[in-house]
């Protein structure tokens, strides 16, 4: 196996985390600062206050976007598995 073969693969590896993982930090950071926009606003400094709301956006996120993500994590997988004999004969 070459180097430009490990790359390849770490590269669509990180790639596909990234990908699949943005629209849930994404939600998690706009409830956060929605949260905490009105904290300010109200004076309110609970701690505990961000951790259900964040929870249900999370959820939400999840349950709509969780077979694009499945199906995404997928494709990466069976892309590897199908060029499994290209990597171990290099």
């Amino acid at each position: 196996m070459t180097t430009e073969a490990v790359m390849d693969m770490m590269r669509g590896g990180l790639y596909t985390i990234l990908e699949t993982a943005l629209p849930v930090l994404l939600v998690s950071m706009a409830i956060g600062l929605i949260v905490s926009i009105f904290q300010t606003v109200t004076s309110i400094q609970e701690q505990t206050l961000t951790f259900v709301p964040k929870l249900i956006g999370i959820f939400l996120t999840i349950m709509f976007l969780g077979g694009w993500m499945m199906n995404n994590m997928v494709e990466y997988t069976t892309g590897l598995w199908t060029t499994f004999s290209y990597y171990v004969h290099r």
